[in-house]
């Protein structure tokens, strides 16, 4: 899954998705100092936390990888780097960034609270981790799910066109990745490390044989499609933000 294009396979992302500082500029040029982006991974999962990352720079040239043929891999959405370039990312941009901050809601707070709730949840604790609170934090799409009293930019395809954006989107990936290949090692059948607890022939047969692990996400509707297991699906009531996932 999250199979990057062609291009991005070959080592490089196309220059016209390369992150930059606009929208960063564009928020400083306003007042805001300390400019955070934020992004996250694992929403649509059957499995597995929700994980947000808060990233902050200080809007310096972002590191860039050695690729083929002389090439650089440059920052980018997380989806269209290559599970290498996204790990050896992940190993020099907490060194580069000023700060981060990594969050994650549980599948039964998922459960609970309903994916809205649960990603602001995460988000909270993301920021909680930050040594100081940001100025304006870039948010990747269209819904403010952080309301409150954070001072929010909603940007469509952000983590393509954000560096601080684009730097949260590989952390909170490479995070998760990892988090679910260790849950994988108790319970290799459902090939946590290759589908991240997405969907996938693998875990589909794992969850028909088997039903859902102690991490899966019980409120989800892939539970209706597995008579064995369907008893326990929790329903408590289907809000727009979980009715935009299944």
């Amino acid at each position: 899954m999250d199979e990057p294009p062609a291009a991005d396979r070959a080592g490089t992302a196309p220059a016209d998705r390369t992150a930059g500082y606009a929208i960063e500029e564009e928020l400083r040029a306003a007042g805001a100092v300390r400019i955070a982006g934020l992004d996250e991974v694992g929403r649509g999962a059957w499995a597995g936390p929700v994980v947000v990352c808060v990233a902050v720079t200080d809007l310096s040239p972002p590191p860039e990888l050695p690729g083929r043929g002389g090439r650089s891999v440059r920052l980018t959405d997380s989806k269209l780097l290559t599970r290498a370039s996204r790990e050896a990312f992940a190993e020099v941009l907490p060194g580069w960034l000023n700060c981060h901050g990594i969050g994650e809601s549980s599948p039964q707070e998922i459960d609970e609270l309903g994916m809205t709730e649960a990603l602001r949840l995460a988000a909270e604790r993301a920021l909680a981790a930050l040594p100081y609170r940001p100025d304006a934090i870039i948010l990747d799409g269209k819904h403010d799910f952080l309301r409150g009293p954070w001072t929010a930019r909603c940007e469509v395809q952000a983590d393509r066109r954000s560096v601080s954006v684009a730097a949260a989107s590989v952390l909170a990936k490479v995070y998760r990745d990892r988090l679910m290949a260790a849950l994988g090692e108790e319970h290799p059948e459902y090939g946590f490390a290759d589908n991240a607890g997405y969907p996938s022939p693998v875990h589909r047969r794992a969850l028909a044989e088997h039903g859902p692990t102690p991490h899966h996400r019980l409120s989800w509707s892939y539970l209706d499609a597995l008579p064995r297991w369907r008893h326990l699906r929790k329903h408590r009531g289907a809000g727009p933000d979980q009715l935009a996932l299944l």
